[in-house]
């Protein structure tokens, strides 16, 4: 029955998850170990293992993850968790391989902790990053931050930067607060850079403008920015009049150009500008008509 649905872009999430994998343990392997830095979540426990008892991270990593993948089982989809056994098999590979292989030294990197510490956040930002965007996990804290997120609304990164703190903290039996002090950098770097991932790098502006010349406003929109917009049917709290709320989706860039138009329009617009992280669908694009037009003789 898994298989019954089964599509091309779901082949393509498993090839994706395999290179978030796959960059996330040479983070690991080849920045964070030579420099002695600790990780956080089930990563950190396994670099406390292998500091006290010798024990490969692959290993570790496979044989931990095995009591979190029942807990996933019980809050996560099937096709999720598939790709979370898929991402827990897959990191634990990779960190044989890249700790095995003797083609790539680890960057040199040692000597410069504040380097090492953005470089670490943000390769494996990067990696877990891309696992999540395309619906996996790499086991440990990411199924219970998956979780969390399911459950309670937190963002991946959040989540996972919570645990991070955690397991650093238990780090101080083998590191000292010198150490710790720059993972924390990576943790934080780390958490940032997966949210970036996961929201995609496109972002844009939301507005929502009440006018009592919302129609004259939309008319110049269209004329000098070139930008779809939307009408919503509301009504006044305080006199219960009937106005068209517009509703628009721009480039950051075109904010102050936007702004002015509307001023010229109506001084007296009620303006609310938000962030989208994200914007896709029919009817937007993040590219600049090649045409402009002067507006400004159009003030009443």
């Amino acid at each position: 029955m898994f298989f019954k649905d089964w599509t091309k872009y779901n082949s393509f999430e498993l090839i994706m998850i395999t290179l978030g994998c796959s960059i996330y343990a040479f983070s690991l392997d080849l920045v964070s170990i030579p420099s002695g830095l600790a990780d956080g979540g089930l990563s950190g426990i396994t670099l406390i293992i292998r500091h006290f008892f010798h024990i490969n991270l692959g290993i570790s990593t496979l044989f931990l993850n095995i009591p979190l993948i029942l807990i996933g089982l019980r809050y996560l989809g099937n096709r999720m968790m598939a790709y979370t056994i898929y991402g827990t098999i897959c990191l634990s590979l990779f960190l044989i391989i890249w700790s095995q292989q003797p083609l790539i030294q680890p960057l040199p990197l040692r000597n410069d902790l504040l380097l090492s510490s953005l470089v670490a956040g943000v390769l494996s930002g990067l990696g877990i990053g891309l696992v999540f965007r395309y619906n996996g996990t790499t086991g440990g804290s990411d199924i219970i931050a998956r979780v969390g997120q399911r459950s309670f609304g937190f963002s991946s990164g959040k989540g996972i930067l919570i645990i991070d703190y955690v397991v650093l903290g238990l780090s101080l039996s083998y590191l000292d607060l010198y150490h710790i002090a720059y993972s924390l950098i990576v943790s934080f770097v780390l958490s940032k850079v997966i949210d970036m991932v996961q929201e995609g790098p496109n972002r844009a502006k939301v507005l929502f403008i009440v006018s009592d010349k919302s129609q004259k406003i939309s008319q110049l929109i269209d004329v000098s920015l070139n930008r779809g917009l939307t009408y919503l049917q509301a009504e006044g709290g305080y006199q219960h009049d009937q106005k068209q709320v517009i509703y628009l989706v721009v480039q950051p860039r075109e904010i102050p150009q936007l702004k002015q138009l509307i001023k010229a329009i109506d001084e007296r617009a009620f303006v609310t500008v938000l962030d989208a992280h994200e914007v896709i669908g029919e009817g937007f694009s993040y590219q600049r008509k090649r045409y402009h037009v002067n507006w400004q003789h159009s003030k009443e």
